[in-house]
This record gives structure tokens, C-alpha cells and sequence, in this order.
């Protein structure tokens, strides 16, 4: 099978469509909901049974009714979030009104007082319905840790890459990050856990969101799309699978009986951008920036009462650009000079000229649609039905700081996605709800050169390099760390089916998850190339040419300090047929009115996960006499994960919650790691009997997390709320390669720890200012070889022979000490609103290597795994705007946001991580005593810090910088409304 040719499965959505529609019963497309819990009580405080009541749905037709039990209790599950007016009703008593709001993925307490008739009386709310982030309600009965984001969050905090996962930086337990995949641009990455984010699990309307080739977010929405969504950072209940850290639960908007609309502008510009200084110093031209944000909303009723829509178009056009640091252009020219003294041509194949601009444009064109319809079909049945896509074009992709734009490729990207479902009241106790999706992706990606040579040299070596390491040349995007693919094919089918009962003392769901996944395809780039790796920079062979050494076959003699490998034509692609399944059933049981037990048991398993093209891996060549593994993998079916919550809520104020829990949480996402044993089994290298000498283990066990938490929130009152949780999470058996001389294995056996604890407060000063502060003080360790990651692929061993050696231990890439978010909302005087985003942490950790791969030796000891720390990373974000209320319902705001006000320089821990691509040369790559600013070496090594240097920006490599940061930069705007 040739892995470059996209499939043409997406016709098959007509068909699955059509078995939709042959289902003989009316069930309900799980959309991640709230739920409704209260006490009736009459003014005395004692409880009331059999009162009668009703909720209805401010906008819409959605209308739902229970009566209370005999402690004077109800609950109501299964609530699409928004707002709600609740009528209660009983004999004897005067009618209750009044208004509340349900939260995604949130329990909403109420306390509903009557009186004696004919007194008309209200309900008292323990705590007003959310708005924001800001003004969030204690949950009393539940142990999961989590944090609500509004859609008037997205809408006023300022987002720099407006990514709905900036924000979710807010929520306590979040790290910000590069978005872990450059086939994913801007889609940016939240880190949860310690880890890289590539185990978070993510639903949109239920349906699941993940990237099955690398993990994390798949399709980027629009922030305009998007109704609310739960950050769950630890303890989630037993509907959630396939996830070891967190999940993020979003709800896209839906229309109503009224119709709203809206069309917006963003816009930057280099103009009002500061220069990074490492990268661009002056007096060079400042390098070329700008987008544009084109957005537009419309909803509202088709036939009222009975079919709305809703729909977005966000259109991006930006012009970045990559400015090549003063140091790297001088090292490019000296390239050039080799290319024109005919030095890097062997007549075989060869460039006479190369081009060295001082910057390199990458233009991106994204398109993200969203179109939804609802539909009351009636009073107990309501589908929905939305489709969504993204696509887009980023070019020069994979380009960075320190490689020529020959290394990098055009990224075209289309993803798509069609959810349908429908939720059935059976009755006032029972509710059901199915769910169908479809998605797709399609990604290709075209490289700019095609010269069948590449050149490596030291200074390109910077730990922004995991796109490739090349300086010039075929960058073929494999790397020690992993493999990015040319081509990506992926088409997901998902049947979801749950079913609720709220009666008494229980809130029960059970359900099954189902996803087949019947194309997860691709290819590596697989052509004949050669590759040159120096160890010297161009500049030393600028000015020693009789020691530049240049063949386009590795023809002998190889001077030493050259490594050349000629690398023939191959097939690098791979195939699956992938089928995943989820089953769970849990309760939240209400054992008195202030105690609840939340409890459940989630089971996972795949199908075919060991599969590759046809083939398991006894078809593999590398299989026989490897020396090393003998056997096949096999689809792990004990991945049992029990879950266990408390909430305690002493007293009769409802003030203060004590929290707990233990849970274990699987999660097998990691084919990206796995791509080469993968391509070792496919068609083309069974036939020839070739391939990459790398195996899966036999004993392959799905990675897990084991959760704890524990902790206790209090209101003070209405207006302020402190909480403080501890979440211990033990990971075990994570995925490491070892690197054996005849054969790559990977293996199963990695462990990991991340220890938290997260202060959070918020409150409102005056009715003027609202805010939110996190503090959390963490640590977050793990096994690896020069990169610790949680829950990851890429750490590797140094000694397959002696996996745990002292020094392979240490913290993972995302451990960040201390962590501190302050954000908020200040309404000034002349209707002018002020939104504000700080975000405070302390140094990130680096691992300094050597071109052999290791970790840097220093003064006769071997560094440890991530043992060097970069620099603390401080950045403030503020938008200022101002509404201006005409018509009835209209509204214009113009707005201007200003990212990393303070302008501070953010390296984070992009540093040089390659000691032989330091500026100031050591005297001795194997074991450094020295610096040699000066042939003498005169600077002697006493500690590791005089290696650090910060390397250039990541440019727009993963897209924008998160971690890295950005320099100064303002965005002007404007927003209409009605």
C-alpha cells in the first residue's frame, strides 16, 4: 500500500447517516450539560415533599419537571447550559419564581423557601448563576477538580493567539505550552499534570475532539463558536475515559426564539509590535508582521419554539515572519561562501549559490466554520445537529530561527466534523441521550527543497530543533525525539449512548463510548536523501576549507568530524484500523444532605491497535534473531478504572465543601511514538523484507494514572471564595524507546510523579472589580534521557542496557515550581471596561547534550535529566474596551489589547541545549572545564549556569510562542452586536 494517496472515505458518512436513521428508538446525543439540585423548605426550614417543579429555558422551548422527595429534595440532570426560569409549586404554599443559570459539566445548588399563600414568594439562591470565570458557585457534591470558562470569559479576557486554550491557563493545575505537533498550527497546547499535554482528553458537544496520531486538541473552534467549557484537571467521574491528566469538556452555542448576530475585526501589525532583541536587534529592519481577524456570528429561530441556528465564520490572514539572529546570519553567509567556491557540490548533486535573507515570511490562511441546528421535536425528544471545519495553509512551516526556509514545507490541513443526536425524557426521572459522529482529517505537507542532500552543523542544534536538525537542505522531519509526518489521513466514527436517573438520593449515569476508527494513515517523508552532520560551524570551514568535507554518497574517505549517512528510497507509510471502546457506570449519591458520595467504574480496551496495514507484528523482519524481544503485543484488556469522590458540606449554609478522591485513569495515545515499528510492518517492507529495525514489546501494558486529591473551598460570602486542593497523581508505565545496536524497542515501562498544591480565590471589590488568583506550588517528575516528559514519547534511554541509571531521573519539561495566574475585569467610570491577564511562573528545565547524543559531562560529573533551569517567565496582557449601546439590542465595541505590556524578554527555557552549538566554544565536548573565548581557554567551568545562553525564538514553528512568550505587541479591534 503506497501511504501517498489519501483514501476516499469520507463518503461513508452518507452511509453511517442512513443506519442512523434506521434506529428504531428515539435516543439522545450526549452534549456535555449541568444539572439542577435544590432543598424546598418552608420559612420555618422544614423540608416540603411533592412540591411540583418546573424548569424552562429562557430562550427556547426546553422544559423539564420533578417533583421533590420526601426530604424536600430534587435533582435535575442532563440541563444544556444557560439560563433558566424555575417555577415551584405545592399545596398549601405561594407559587416561587425566578432565574438561574446551569454551567457545563456543574451541579448548581438552589434553596427554594415558601410560604403560606396568598403571599407571592421568590427563590433564594445560595449562590448567583456564573457570568465569568470570576463569580463561580460552590459545587457541594462533587470531588472533580475543575473550572468553568464562559463564553463572556472568551469574549473580554484577552486571548493572544485567540485560542480557546489560552484562557484555560486560568483554570488552577494549567501550564502553558507549545502546541506539541507543527501539523497542528495554532492550535495551542494546555498542560496539565507536569506533562506535555498529549494526554488530555477533549469532547466538543460530547464528541470526542482527540488526536489519535500524537494526542491532544485535534480541530481548533473559533472562541466565537464555543457556549462554555470545564477544564477537569484531576478526579474526573467515570464518564471520562482515555485520559491520565485531564480533560476539557467545551459546549459549542446553539440558537434561540431571539435573534443575535455579531461581525468583528482584529488587527495587527509589525507597527505595533516591539523587536525581540536576540533575533532582530536593531539597526536591522524590524521583521515583517501582520493579521487579520475577520469574524461573524448569526443565530435565531427557523420556526420559533421549535428549530433554531446558530453559525460562525472566522477567517485568519496573517503574515509572519522568522528573522534570522546577527549570529545565524553569520554562519549562513559563510555557507554561502562555501557554496560559491563550489565546495558543497560533488557534480553528483550540489548548490553553487544560497540565498541568506535576513528574514523568512510564513504566511498561514485559516478558515474555521461552524453551523448548527436544534430541533424540539418534542417535549421529550431534541436533536441537534452541527458540523464544523477547519482548514488551512501555513507556508514555510517548520522553518526555524537557525535553518535556511530550504528546510521547511507548505502545511495544508482540513479537518471536518458532523455530530448528531438527540436527548429522550422518558420521564421526570429518566433521561437518555445518543450520540453520532464523523470526523475527518486530511494533512499533506510539501517540503521546499528536493535536493536529496541535507548539511547539518552545531549552531542549527538549539532546543527549538524538533522539526528536523538539518541547516540546509532536505529536512526529511525525523529527529532523536520523534517523526512528523507528510501526509495524514484520519477518519473517526463515534456512537455514544448514556442514560441518567435522578430520583431521591441518586444521580446515576451509565453509558458506552464506541469509536471506529477505520483510517489512521500516513507517511513519513521517505525519499533517498544524505545527510551531513559537522562538527565544526560554517564559518570554521569558511576559513579552513581543505577541511569541509562534501559527498552526496559518503564516498570514503570521511574525515573525522563528519558524519555522513546516505539513506536510499524508501516506503514511509503506515496504516490502522483502530476500534476503541468505553463502558461506565457511576452514582452521586446524596447519603445525607450534606454528604455525597460520587463512585463509579469506567473499563477501556482498543481493537486493533497493534495492527499496522494488515499485518501484526510477526510479519516484522526485525522480529527474527533480534537478540532482544520475541513475540507480538496484544491489545490490553484489563484497563479497569474504579473512581471514588466525597463532597462534605457541614452546616446548613452550604458555605464550605470538603473534597477527596482516588481514581485510576488509562489512556494508550501514542502512535506518534510508535510510527516506525509501525512502517516496519507494512506492505512495502514485508515485500522487500526491509524497514527499520524497530519492535513494540510484547509486554505491552496501556499507560495509567493513579489519582488522589483532596482539599476544601469556602465562601466568605457572596462575594468571596478561597479553596485549596492537593492532587498527588503516580503515572505507570508511560512509553520509553531503547535504542539497542540492532534494534529499536519501545517499551511500557516508564513511572512518573506530579505532586500539586493549588490555592485559587476569587472575588468582587465593590461591584467595580472582579478577579481571580491561582497559586499553585508543584513538582512533576519522571525517567528519561535528555527530555523528561509525563505521559509521553519522547524521553527515551541513554543506556538500554541500564534503563534506571542515577542522573536518568529527574523533573519533567513542564515542572514548574510556582505558578502564579491573576486575572479579572475592572468597570471604570465612563462605561470603559478593563480585562486584565498576568501570568507568573518560575524557570522551566533544560537538559544540555552533546552531538553524541547524551547528556553534557561537566568537570568529570554527568549532568542529570532536566538538571539546568532557563528563566522565570512574567507576562501581563491587557485589553481595554468600551460599549456603545444604541438601537435596542445593538451594540458596538471598538477595543485595543496589548500582549506582554511590560515588554519583558521571555526565553523560558529555550535555551541552547547542544553544548557544541554555544557561542563561545568549550575546549572539550566530552567533558567541559572550560570556555574558550580565546584559543587559550581561559575561562574555566565552574559551574553548568555559565553554559546557559538563550537560544533564538521559536519562531512560527509550532505557532505562537507560549512558553517562549512574545515581545510587546498591541491588537486593535472593533465588535458589533445585536
Amino acid at each position: 500500500m503506497s501511504g501517498h494517496s489519501s483514501p476516499k472515505r469520507l463518503g461513508c458518512f452518507g452511509t453511517y447517516l442512513f443506519l442512523l436513521a434506521l434506529l428504531p428508538f428515539e435516543l439522545l446525543a450526549q452534549n456535555p450539560r449541568g444539572a439542577l439540585r435544590g432543598v424546598i423548605q418552608d420559612a420555618t426550614g422544614g423540608r416540603v415533599p411533592g412540591a411540583k417543579v418546573f424548569v424552562r429555558a429562557t430562550e427556547s422551548s426546553l422544559q423539564r419537571e420533578i417533583a421533590s422527595d420526601s426530604r424536600g429534595e430534587f435533582r435535575i440532570d442532563e440541563l444544556p447550559p444557560g439560563a433558566y426560569h424555575i417555577k415551584v409549586q405545592a399545596n398549601g404554599f405561594a407559587e416561587a419564581n425566578s432565574n438561574v443559570r446551569v454551567i457545563v459539566s456543574s451541579v448548581q445548588e438552589i434553596t427554594v423557601t415558601l410560604k403560606p399563600q396568598p403571599v407571592e414568594q421568590s427563590i433564594t439562591l445560595e449562590t448567583e448563576g456564573p457570568g465569568s470565570i470570576t463569580t463561580q458557585p460552590i459545587d457541594t457534591s462533587s470531588a472533580v477538580h475543575q473550572t468553568i470558562i464562559t463564553s463572556h470569559d472568551l469574549d473580554t479576557i484577552p486571548l493572544a493567539a485567540r485560542s480557546f486554550a489560552n484562557i484555560a491557563y486560568l483554570a488552577p493545575g494549567t501550564e502553558p505550552l507549545e502546541p506539541s505537533d507543527p501539523t497542528k498550527a495554532r492550535i495551542t497546547a494546555v498542560s496539565t499534570g507536569g506533562s506535555s499535554g498529549l494526554n488530555n482528553d477533549l469532547t466538543v458537544d460530547g464528541a470526542d475532539n482527540t488526536d489519535d496520531w500524537i494526542g491532544g486538541f485535534l480541530q481548533n473552534f473559533s472562541p466565537e463558536a464555543i457556549e462554555e467549557f470545564a477544564i477537569r484537571t484531576a478526579q474526573e467521574d467515570a464518564d471520562t475515559g482515555r485520559t491520565t491528566a485531564a480533560s476539557v469538556v467545551i459546549t459549542t452555542k446553539a440558537g434561540t426564539n431571539f435573534w443575535h448576530g455579531s461581525g468583528a475585526f482584529y488587527g495587527r501589525a509589525a507597527g505595533l509590535n516591539a523587536r525581540f532583541p536576540i533575533d532582530n536587534p536593531a539597526p536591522n529592519p524590524k521583521q515583517p508582521f501582520s493579521r487579520q481577524n475577520f469574524v461573524g456570528t448569526a443565530s435565531g429561530p427557523i420556526v420559533k419554539d421549535k428549530l433554531w441556528f446558530f453559525s460562525s465564520f472566522e477567517f485568519v490572514h496573517e503574515n509572519a515572519s522568522i528573522a534570522y539572529s546577527p549570529a545565524s546570519q553569520t554562519e549562513f553567509n559563510a555557507l554561502a561562501q562555501l557554496a560559491a567556491g563550489g565546495k558543497i557540490n560533488d557534480g553528483i548533486r550540489g548548490v553553487n549559490s544560497i540565498d541568506v535573507p535576513s528574514s523568512v515570511l510564513v504566511p498561514f490562511r485559516d478558515y474555521l466554520a461552524n453551523a448548527r441546528l436544534d430541533w424540539a421535536q418534542s417535549t421529550k425528544s431534541r436533536w441537534f445537529l452541527r458540523g464544523s471545519a477547519d482548514s488551512y495553509i501555513t507556508q514555510n512551516a517548520m522553518v526555524q530561527q537557525a535553518a535556511l526556509p530550504s528546510t521547511g514545507a507548505t502545511s495544508h490541513n482540513n479537518y471536518l466534523d458532523l455530530v448528531v443526536g438527540d436527548q429522550y425524557t422518558f420521564n421526570q426521572y429518566w433521561v437518555s441521550s445518543f450520540l453520532f459522529n464523523a470526523s475527518g482529517l486530511h494533512l499533506t505537507a510539501a517540503r521546499n527543497s528536493n535536493l536529496g542532500f541535507a548539511l547539518d552543523f552545531p549552531f542549527t542544534s538549539t532546543r527549538s530543533t524538533i522539526s528536523g536538525l538539518e541547516t540546509f537542505g532536505d529536512n526529511q522531519f525525523v529527529t532523536p525525539i520523534t517523526a512528523f509526518p507528510v501526509l495524514r489521513n484520519q477518519e473517526k466514527y463515534q456512537f455514544r449512548y448514556d442514560v441518567s436517573h435522578a430520583n431521591r438520593r441518586h444521580g446515576s449515569r451509565f453509558g458506552v463510548n464506541l469509536i471506529h476508527e477505520p483510517v489512521l494513515s500516513g507517511a513519513l517523508a521517505a525519499t533517498a536523501e544524505t545527510v551531513l552532520v559537522y562538527s565544526n560551524d560554517p564559518s570554521f570551514y569558511a576559513a579552513n576549507s581543505s577541511q569541509f568535507y562534501f559527498n552526496s554518497t559518503c564516498a570514503p574517505p570521511v574525515p573525522a568530524g563528519v558524519t555522513c549517512t546516505a539513506t536510499p528510497a524508501g516506503d514511509g507509510s503506515f496504516s490502522q484500523n483502530v476500534q476503541r471502546l468505553g463502558i461506565y457506570a457511576q452514582d452521586s449519591w446524596s447519603i445525607t444532605p450534606h454528604l455525597t458520595i460520587n463512585y463509579g467504574l469506567r473499563y477501556d480496551t482498543t481493537f486493533g491497535l497493534f495492527t499496522a496495514s494488515g499485518h501484526s507484528q510477526s510479519a516484522n523482519p526485525a522480529l527474527a534473531g533480534n537478540g532482544i524481544v520475541s513475540g507480538i503485543p496484544h491489545d490490553y484488556r484489563k484497563a479497569f478504572g474504579p473512581r471514588l469522590g466525597v463532597a462534605y458540606s457541614p452546616g446548613s449554609s452550604g458555605n464550605t465543601v470538603f473534597r477527596g478522591g482516588v481514581g485510576l485513569y488509562f489512556n494508550d495515545l501514542a502512535q506518534n511514538g510508535w510510527v516506525q515499528a509501525f512502517n516496519a510492518v507494512n506492505n512495502f517492507n514485508i515485500l522487500h523484507s526491509s524497514g527499520p529495525p524497530s519492535l513494540i514489546d510484547p509486554n505491552y501494558h496501556t499507560p495509567y494514572a493513579l489519582h488522589a486529591t483532596a482539599g476544601v473551598q469556602h465562601a466568605f460570602n457572596n462575594d468571596w471564595i478561597l479553596s485549596a486542593d492537593y492532587t498527588l497523581e503516580t503515572g505507570m508505565h508511560g512509553y520509553r524507546r531503547y535504542d539497542f545496536p540492532n534494534v529499536s524497542v519501545f517499551r511500557t515501562d516508564n513511572r512518573s510523579s506530579y505532586k500539586a498544591l493549588a490555592v485559587h480565590l476569587q472575588g468582587n471589590v465593590a461591584r467595580r472589580l472582579n478577579l481571580v488568583a491561582n497559586y499553585t506550588l508543584s513538582t512533576a517528575k519522571t525517567w528519561g534521557c535528555q527530555i523528561g516528559e509525563l505521559f509521553d514519547y519522547v524521553n527515551g534511554v541513554c543506556d538500554p542496557f541500564n534503563a534506571f541509571a542515577p542522573g536518568d531521573y529527574g523533573p519533567s519539561g513542564e515542572d514548574v515550581r510556582h505558578r502564579f495566574v491573576l486575572a479579572g475585569a475592572f468597570h471604570a467610570p465612563a462605561g470603559f471596561d478593563v480585562t486584565f491577564l498576568s501570568q507568573n511562573e518560575t524557570a522551566r528545565p533544560l537538559t544540555l547534550t552533546t552531538p553524541a547524543g547524551n547528556r553534557a559531562v561537566i568537570n568529570g560529573v554527568k549532568s542529570t535529566l532536566d538538571q539546568f533551569r532557563g528563566t522565570p517567565y512574567l507576562q501581563t496582557d491587557l485589553r481595554v474596551s468600551r460599549s456603545i449601546k444604541f438601537h435596542d439590542r445593538w451594540s458596538l465595541m471598538p477595543f485595543i489589547e496589548f500582549f506582554n505590556l511590560f515588554n519583558r524578554s521571555n526565553p523560558g527555557n529555550n535555551y541552547v541545549g547542544n553544548i557544541s552549538a554555544l557561542p563561545v566554544p568549550v575546549n572539550n565536548l566530552a567533558n567541559v572545564t572550560a570556555l574558550c573565548p580565546t584559543p587559550a581557554c581561559s575561562v574555566p567551568v565552574t559551574s553548568g549556569n555559565q553554559l546557559l545562553v538563550p537560544a533564538g525564538a521559536l519562531g512560527d514553528f509550532f505557532g505562537p510562542g507560549t512558553t517562549v512568550g512574545i515581545p510587546f505587541a498591541a491588537q486593535l479591534g472593533v465588535k458589533f452586536s445585536f
